[in-house]
């Protein structure tokens, strides 16, 4: 039942920010204004059904901290994508041919931070963390890694392929990352960074959701392995192999830190609540 309510309540207001982005979209101020206006809505919402529903503060969006840790999520997502980015443009399958859009990129600052916010709360601050609870930390980053990737397959340019390399560079690793800090506001960091960093910066296409027009004018082009096709680069093998790299220094941090949930965990008297656990 606190499952039920505490996803039914972010819904809502990941489904009323989605719908105040979608009516300004076209006006890039307002879409700024508006989209991180949804994302603090969101992460509101989720800190007070938690408490409501289980009689504590939501730890993992402490205000104390917040912006340092997603700040430095946000340096880690853009330079997980700068990466992908510098092997695809060494390759030769990415080119920048001028500038683009410097008010495109700031409206997209709103639409990735609303996104980033929403997804991550959705994701990993109700689905992983109460499946976690049940399953352990190892089952439960596989499953929900699993269904935050298939959920991409709803996208304009959605791929088969698309939507598991979702899974596993990003699906995993934004778990693993959870595990390991067991805050909100570093994977919503490390979520922004990324997506900013491919749409608001390079241009590209995001999760098979069209090109935006960022920064930069530039174009990929070459074999789909590479570059991902239609779908983005997040359909790239560049970005699976760096996801899977960030996955395992997460995973390794959280075994450092002693915050991986053994599977029965929950049955084991006196065990803490993994949104208690140390960071």
């Amino acid at each position: 039942m606190r499952f039920v309510k505490q996803f039914l309540a972010v819904l809502a207001a990941y489904a009323a920010g989605g719908v105040a982005v979608d009516a300004v979209k076209d006006n890039d101020w307002l879409t700024l204004v508006v989209g991180l206006a949804a994302a603090a809505l969101v992460v509101f919402v989720y800190a007070w059904v938690v408490r409501r529903t289980e009689r504590r503060p939501a730890s993992d969006v402490a205000r104390e901290g917040a912006a340092a840790r997603a700040g430095w999520g946000t340096l880690i997502g853009a330079a997980m994508f700068g990466a992908v980015i510098v092997n695809l443009s060494a390759s030769g399958h990415y080119e920048v041919d001028g500038l683009g859009s410097v008010p495109g990129a700031i409206g997209l600052v709103g639409f990735m931070a609303a996104a980033a916010a929403t997804e991550e709360v959705v994701f990993r601050g109700v689905l992983f963390r109460v499946v976690e609870e049940h399953i352990g930390t190892y089952l439960a980053l596989a499953l929900t890694g699993l269904v935050f990737g298939l959920s991409h397959l709803f996208n304009e340019h959605a791929t088969l392929w698309g939507a598991l390399a979702i899974a596993v560079e990003a699906g995993f690793m934004l778990a693993a990352a959870y595990a390991a800090t067991r805050s909100l506001w570093l994977t919503i960091g490390v979520h922004f960074g990324w997506n900013f960093a491919a749409a608001g910066v390079f241009s590209t296409e995001v999760s098979g959701n069209g090109t935006s027009q960022g920064l930069l004018d530039a174009a990929t082009s070459g074999p789909k392995l590479l570059t991902g096709g239609d779908f983005g680069p997040e359909g790239s093998v560049y970005a699976i192999g760096f996801g899977v790299l960030l996955t395992l220094v997460f995973l390794w941090l959280a075994h450092r830190r002693g915050t991986v949930v053994p599977f029965g965990a929950r049955r084991a008297a006196g065990v803490k609540s993994p949104a208690t656990l140390p960071r």
